[in-house]
């Protein structure tokens, strides 16, 4: 059974409840009450959220209302509810990135995407669980336990942004944010069955956003449909002058772009990707059952060898925890957060960090700055920053030949909990078809695609060049139309 027909029913569209809002059909009021009423329900049993927003959303929804009642036009988002990475700030409202060291931490303003989440006339109606400071790819790295895969409760929902993910797979809402630093929106959307996309770099504007990899970081959308993922998207994205990285022209209107088909697009499936020593037998199939459907609907489908990929694992968990270390410094009990007081300052940094970081993140801090220090910078990290441009060069290459490329979105179907929490280098193998497009920068979408083992989701991952969003919807909109219902096989 899947899982919104399992806890909280199926959902309609964010585009349809945001129609009806808007046009008097249906009162925001009463969409955030059903909302909370299933997200009361269902989730103790999965812990998608660490914070319920439930007098803030109620407060909006009244909003939503007296503005349709006077005429006004809230945005194209109108009504609809949005669980949001409890990494990206809040005013006023805690924000904790999972972890015990920003212990009552609430900050004195919004990120960026969450005012123009309130601008386009969404709702936030709660803060979701993750991975600590997103360094994970299972939710099962949060100093607050766990959350669960709504498909399988015994199961992982991936990470690191499980827990929004779990949100919209759930029931609890039809859209969510989430972060992509290593694949953690489109390895958790593979695994919960919805759609997640990562921006292009730059995109959307990561002010708000508290910093875990900074080089790699991007926020962006989790949905029940590709249609979906782009109208939240849409909404989010474009320029932002307080992002130094932010991209400074228009973003692409990508809606306009879904129903055109893949007619005389040229699409490669990459060889390493595809049948590299990991990948399920069933997650192969289904991408090859994706290409052969591309294929029938008009694509040009072709193998394409992108050699450096398989560097991109050790390349990556280089330069992540070295920009982990740096960025994780000022987390030391004197201007935020959590303080265990000590009779010197640096045992109260110590005692400080000691209780509140967890094992994944003081291993990443230590590898980073490991990597970092001298004698072995140019050993480790410079030389993962060149294979970081090598990595670039082979994407730009084949992407004079293809306009789109595809691969497994996750090595696997969600495992079960606890199953690779004692290996973290078995852990940091989920990530091994994610992380390229983060080191590129590249735009990358997964969608939904038939089962694997255990009658468990599957995601197919479309990527594109830089700023090729709507490209790479346009192919990834054809692949949700071809998806199968249930088990293919």
């Amino acid at each position: 059974m899947s899982a919104a027909k399992a806890l909280g029913g199926p959902l309609r569209t964010a585009r349809s409840i945001a129609a009806d809002v808007r046009e008097g059909r249906a009162l925001a009021a009463d969409v955030v009450e059903q909302h909370l009423a299933t997200i009361g329900e269902h989730d103790e049993q999965v812990h998608a959220f660490n914070l319920v927003m439930a007098d803030q959303a109620r407060e909006a929804a009244l909003a939503i209302d007296r503005r349709v009642v006077a005429g006004e036009d809230p945005g194209p988002l109108a009504g609809v509810a949005v669980a949001l990475k409890d990494n990206m700030c809040t005013r006023g409202v805690p924000t904790t990135c999972s972890s015990r060291v920003l212990e009552g931490w609430r900050p004195p303003y919004d990120a960026t995407v969450v005012e123009r989440l309130a601008a386009a006339g969404a709702i936030v109606i709660g803060k979701t669980n993750l991975d600590e400071f997103a360094m994970g790819s299972s939710t099962e790295n949060s100093a607050f336990g766990p959350t669960r895969n709504p498909h399988d409760l015994s199961r992982v929902p991936g990470g690191s942004s499980g827990g929004s993910a779990a949100a919209v797979a759930a029931g609890f809402a039809p859209l969510a944010l989430g972060s992509d630093t290593g694949g953690s929106i489109r390895q958790p959307a593979a695994l919960c069955g919805v759609v997640g996309a990562k921006p292009t770099y730059g995109a959307v504007s990561r002010y708000g956003l508290v910093a875990f990899a900074s080089s790699l970081d991007q926020i962006g959308p989790f949905a029940t449909t590709v249609d979906d993922a782009a109208l939240l998207l849409e909404a989010i994205a474009g320029p932002d002058p307080r992002d130094s990285t932010s991209i400074p022209e228009p973003f692409a209107r990508l809606t306009e772009h879904l129903d055109r088909g893949v007619e005389g697009l040229r699409v490669g499936l990459i060889t390493e990707l595809t049948e590299t020593e990991g990948i399920e037998v069933e997650v192969s199939e289904r991408v090859r059952e994706a290409a052969a459907a591309l294929e029938k609907a008009g694509a040009h489908v072709e193998e394409v060898s992108v050699p450096s990929v398989i560097y991109g694992l050790t390349a990556y968990y280089l330069i992540n925890p070295a920009e982990a270390s740096s960025n994780l410094a000022r987390y030391d009990g004197v201007r935020y957060g959590l303080r265990v007081d000590a009779s010197t300052t640096g045992e109260m940094y110590d005692h400080t960090r000691t209780a509140g970081l967890g094992p994944e993140v003081k291993r990443r801090i230590m590898l980073g700055t490991y990597a970092l220090s001298a004698g072995y910078y140019d050993a480790f990290y410079g030389k993962a920053q060149r294979v970081r441009t090598l990595i670039l060069r082979d994407f730009a290459t084949a992407y004079e030949r293809f306009d789109a490329l595809l691969s497994p979105t996750s090595p696997s179907v969600a495992f079960p909990i606890g199953a690779k929490t004692a290996d973290p280098l078995t852990m940091y193998l989920n990530d091994v078809c994610t992380i390229p497009s983060n080191l590129t920068g590249h735009p990358a979408v997964s969608v939904p695609f038939g089962v694997g083992a255990g009658d468990l989701p599957v995601g197919v991952q479309v990527m594109a060049p830089a700023m090729g969003e709507a490209t790479a919807f346009r192919v990834a909109a054809a692949v949700e139309a071809a998806a199968p219902v249930g088990n293919p096989s």
